[in-house]
């Protein structure tokens, strides 16, 4: 193992500039063999490792992807990715064994496994066999999916299940931030709805919708899941409706940003706030120290008033910056540094009952007057729009009808909040909207005649 470790690292800090085309070539092709012969090396080792009483007993942790997560600093995905490799190559000796040899890519075995897995136990091995010695005589890859189709029908069980009804499964990951990766194998027909409702979610909003299809598709999930929230349609969970929630810091508060839902997010909702904010033990430090002067300042505010009202603002201030910050990340790092006690990274300060962002008679009255999406263009139904402040409520504008438009999600949340496009209600009902650099000028109706 010192052995490889030092020939990698030669590789990895040598230049390869310097070295002649035909050794660059070479390099790549062994490189390639010794990632087939460590995927597979890696397999057996992590499965002698995780045998009932062995090393992974030994070093207290109930997993093997807990180990490798904390043991080598592998994420969640990639440590579930290598634990389930090793189970497959279990059930696939023979590709383990043409991995060892360097005789295949990991790509491929993968591939390989995917078609055989849906053979009989008993002809899985054989199968493989096939497989591999096409691909070693120069079968491509579209060759290897004829070969394994005709596998498939010779060897097919009338009375299976072939739908994938046992392979279904749904991975939702949540990284830093509360941003997520989703992953995983469908049913053919869990596939077919969700394609229809993604469809039907995810046309583009018009001339001025430049999302891709993907970031489309994204957006309808979103929007497919909070219609069904907001509908009341799931199952209450411990007595409770299934609701949204999302926590704010008194930063994030006091600059008006939204905190994780978004831009846009807090003008037609039912909020709950949870306010909280972080200790920065630096600043309290300094309001402590004796020197800084705040001992003194207080004195003199308890007998002149003009001092008094000039230090109130100068402690709310201070009070505001003191639970501010720094970040809940920094300020985990500096207690695992510092030792600073701390009982939670974040303190609540503030926990209030639901209120409706918009008196429910004006929602009903915008709905009843617009009836669809507003925005020059657009025609969705008022199902699926949200009620728009036309001039923000941090701005100084009212919850009233001459200042509320219906608006659907993605030209409310995306178009003006997030790329900034200018939206206009005019007197006579009509709408228009400019775009962030002025260029378009969309009109909800015909420009007027010449005189």
């Amino acid at each position: 193992m010192r052995s490889l470790s030092a020939a990698l690292q030669f590789l990895a800090h040598d230049d390869p500039g310097s070295w002649s085309e035909g050794l660059q070539a070479d390099c790549l092709r062994v490189l390639a063999v010794a990632e087939s012969q460590q995927a597979a090396a890696h397999a057996r080792v992590l499965s002698a490792f995780s045998r009932p009483g062995g090393g992974l007993a030994g070093d207290g942790h109930r997993s093997a992807r807990v180990w490798l997560t904390w043991q080598t600093q592998a994420t969640r995905r990639a440590a579930s990715v290598r634990v389930s490799w090793m189970h497959r190559l279990r059930e696939h000796p023979v590709l383990a064994a043409a991995l060892g040899d360097g005789g295949i890519s990991v790509s491929w075995a993968h591939q390989i496994a995917d078609w055989t897995d849906r053979l009989p136990d008993a002809v899985r091995d054989e199968a493989d066999g096939e497989l591999l010695a096409a691909a070693s005589n120069g079968a491509s890859m579209s060759d290897l999916a004829v070969i394994a189709e005709e596998l498939r029908r010779e060897h097919a069980q009338p009375d299976g299940d072939g739908d994938g009804f046992e392979e279904r499964n749904l991975r939702l990951a949540t990284t830093f931030g509360g941003a997520g990766r989703l992953e995983g194998d469908l049913t053919a027909r869990c596939a077919a709805a969700v394609e229809a409702v993604l469809d039907s979610l995810s046309r583009p909003g018009g001339p001025e919708d430049t999302r891709t299809l993907a970031q489309r598709r994204h957006d309808a999930l979103e929007e497919a899941c909070t219609r069904l929230i907001g509908a009341g349609m799931l199952p209450q969970r411990a007595g409770q409706p299934v609701r949204l929630e999302l926590d704010i810091t008194l930063p994030e508060l006091l600059a008006n940003t939204g905190g994780a839902a978004g831009p846009g997010a807090g003008c037609d909702a039912v909020v709950a706030p949870v306010i909280t904010g972080t200790a920065d033990y630096g600043l309290l430090a300094k309001l402590a120290d004796p020197e800084s002067g705040w001992k003194r300042q207080l004195e003199q505010a308890m007998t002149d008033k003009a001092a008094a009202a000039r230090f109130g603002e100068d402690v709310l201030a201070e009070a505001v910056r003191l639970l501010s910050g720094p970040s809940g990340r920094i300020a985990w790092l500096r207690r695992k540094v510092t030792g600073i006690p701390c009982s939670t990274v974040s303190l609540p300060l503030e926990i209030l009952p639901a209120v409706d962002t918009i008196p429910l008679h004006l929602r009903r009255a915008v709905r009843k007057r617009d009836r669809h999406c507003r925005f020059p263009g657009c025609d969705m139904p008022a199902a699926g729009c949200e009620v728009h402040h036309i001039i923000a409520r941090k701005d100084g504008g009212w919850h009233s009808l001459t200042n509320l438009v219906l608006l659907c999600r993605f030209h409310h949340l995306v178009a003006i909040h997030r790329w900034g496009w200018v939206f206009t209600l005019h007197p006579d009902g009509t709408t228009t909207a400019v775009s962030p650099d002025g260029s378009k000028t969309l009109h909800s109706h015909a420009p007027p005649n010449a005189a």
